[in-house]
C-alpha cells in the first residue's frame, strides 16, 4: 500500500519541487563575486605552496636516505 502511495503522490510531489526549486534564482552581488574571485585566487596561492613544501620535504629525505 505505502507503495503505490509513494509512487503515486510523492514521486511527482517531489519532481515538482525540484523544478521550482531550480527556478528560483536570484542575482549575486557583484561585491560577493569579486570576494570569491579573490578567494579561489588565495586559495590556489596557499595550495601551491603547501604542495611545494611538502615536495621539498620528500625530497629533502630522498637525499638524507641516499647518502
Amino acid at each position: 500500500m505505502f507503495q503505490a502511495f509513494k509512487t503515486r503522490y510523492l514521486v511527482p510531489a517531489g519532481a515538482g519541487l525540484m523544478v521550482l526549486a531550480g527556478s528560483a534564482h536570484a542575482e549575486i552581488p557583484t561585491a560577493v563575486t569579486t570576494a570569491l574571485n579573490d578567494l579561489s585566487t588565495d586559495a590556489l596561492t596557499v595550495a601551491g605552496i603547501v604542495l611545494a613544501a611538502i615536495v621539498a620535504v620528500y625530497a629533502f629525505k630522498f637525499i638524507r636516505k641516499g647518502l
